[in-house]
């Protein structure tokens, strides 16, 4: 009665399509152990709690495995369209253990439809078997993963599978091998790092995670999404992530035009409610569009307060130097402090002729209004100031004469 009473009151909230109220940004707790928001772009931390400490994560370790897999594409090692032979260890996985899985019986299938089974329906063996083509082996795979990992600077992980299935459920005895991990365990930041690289390196992911079913060998497979389109906790703008056990998810969404990545980590009594884990997505996500809001702070082409530099022997004595893209951040809406950039590199002297594009000196962004260390990344959003126009050498006789009075400063 209590399980049938907790479904109504989710579905009538669900039905009604009310946004979570948060009173107050400082007041604002998840009902789960581990969480964070990110604005995508620029890696700025929206909302953090116990962000920080490991956790088991589940088959969002297919995430990292996707990545390397996609990495193996791009080097040429192979296409979406090579094919995969399914080895016994992942083959008998589908019909000897309760993980869960999709029939593979054809023992061969393209890059393309693995990792469909892998993201939709979070096949486990679908996983392996990218793994096994990428590195030959689970366990070199696993070294990839950690290699990895380290390069992106997270440093307190555990990886001790390509799938995050416990090893008490696997049959490799390889992999086991003195090993006194028994799971893969990142932080929600170190999740947030992997799937904002994952977005930002391999946008077509969001192709396959935006998909709530697909199709294979004649079959058609669901998701583990609800939030997709169509889905029982459809809510807008969700086009993926991954879910995990009953009890964690990392998902994306655009909000107020930005995206959003959220991580949550089991969510408490997640194992009896499993829908929590999506009930406290659509919070943070919530929290977000509540609090944050995209804002410029100069768009591409534009100055910033009048930036320019000196041109040496220039038919124009200065040039200015404008923004090479736009400069955004995610702005908390109740901040009232103005955030500012600062220009590095105008101080330099440039020698004409001056070609329009030329990269003059960088503006970085100075963001006060910090959560936890800030940015996932420990850096605040940078962009080029690039010369707006050609400026051209100064004509003779001007010209020489430039000339000759940096000769006298410089030699006599």
């Amino acid at each position: 009665m209590k399980r049938l009473i907790y479904l109504s009151l989710i579905a009538l909230l669900v039905a009604v399509a009310l946004p979570v109220s948060v009173h107050a940004t400082d007041k604002y707790r998840t009902d789960a152990e581990h969480a964070i928001a990110i604005e995508a772009q620029t890696g700025k931390i929206l909302y953090e709690q116990s962000a920080t400490t490991p956790a088991s994560i589940a088959s969002i370790s297919n995430l990292l495995t996707i990545y390397l897999v996609y990495e193996a594409i791009d080097q040429g090692k192979l296409s979406l369209d090579t094919p995969v032979a399914i080895s016994d260890y992942a083959y008998n996985l589908t019909v000897t253990s309760p993980v869960t899985n999709i029939p593979l019986d054809k023992r061969s299938y393209s890059v393309q439809e693995l990792i469909d089974a892998s993201l939709i329906a979070s096949a486990n063996s679908a996983t392996i078997a990218l793994a096994e083509q990428v590195a030959g082996s689970e366990v070199a795979f696993v070294d990839l993963m950690k290699e990895k990992l380290a390069s992106w600077g997270i440093s307190d992980a555990t990886i001790v599978n390509a799938t995050g299935l416990s090893q008490e459920l696997l049959e490799n005895k390889e992999l086991s091998e003195n090993q006194k991990a028994t799971e893969n365990r990142l932080s929600a930041l170190d999740v947030a790092i992997v799937a904002r690289r994952l977005i930002a390196d391999y946008p077509q992911v969001l192709r396959v995670t935006s998909q709530s079913h697909f199709q294979l060998n004649g079959t058609t497979y669901y998701g583990t999404n609800p939030m997709l389109r169509g889905g029982v906790y459809e809510r807008n703008g969700v086009d993926g992530l991954k879910t995990a056990s009953g009890t964690s998810m990392v998902a994306t969404s655009v909000e107020n035009n930005m995206r959003v990545i959220t991580v949550i980590l089991h969510t408490k009594e997640g194992d009896v409610y499993p829908e929590k884990r999506f009930i406290e997505t659509i919070n943070l996500m919530n929290y977000a569009y509540q609090y944050f809001v995209w804002t410029p702070i100069v768009e591409a082409g534009q100055p910033y307060h009048d930036s320019k530099v000196n041109v040496f022997n220039g038919k124009e004595a200065t040039a200015p130097a404008v923004a090479s893209q736009d400069l955004m951040f995610a702005k908390r809406k109740r901040y009232k402090e103005e955030t500012l950039a600062k220009a590095k590199g105008l101080d330099k002297v440039f020698d004409a002729p001056l070609t329009k594009g030329t990269v003059l000196g960088s503006l970085t962004l100075h963001d006060t209004d910090l959560i936890g260390h800030g940015y996932v990344d420990n850096k605040q959003p940078s962009i080029d100031l690039i010369a707006a126009q050609d400026t051209p050498p100064a004509t003779w006789p001007f010209s020489w004469w430039n000339h000759f009075v940096r000769y006298v400063n410089e030699k006599l």
